[in-house]
């Protein structure tokens, strides 16, 4: 498995470029995450979708799908997809130092 550092910190990453294990994240890397993935910078919508993919994870132990964002976290279809161009599920497990969520192709 491959390594990458982020905020000082060296993790490992899949072959996408996940983080292997979520534990290792800090708030500190979302901004160099974000980047990799075209996000420029991070504002509060994006920090109320990383927070709750965080939070919702810990409870359940899956990556929630857009969906339970809109549902349970609040954040309306719309604005997902427009803080998260082309592929929000996936940007936004990255950010969130989650993996892959499973309807990714």
């Amino acid at each position: 498995m491959a390594s990458k550092t982020y905020a000082g910190k060296t993790v490992e990453v899949d072959e996408e470029g996940f983080l292997a294990n979520p534990d290792e994240w800090t708030e500190d890397m979302a901004p160099e995450l974000a980047k990799e993935v075209g996000i420029e910078s991070l504002n509060d919508t994006h920090w109320k979708v990383i927070k709750f993919m965080r939070e919702d994870f810990k409870e359940k132990g899956q990556i929630p799908t857009i969906r339970r964002i809109k549902n349970a976290g609040g954040v309306p279809i719309k604005e997902i997809y427009s803080h998260f161009p082309s592929g929000p599920a996936k940007k936004a497990a990255m950010i969130s130092g989650l993996g892959k969520p499973q309807g990714c192709v």
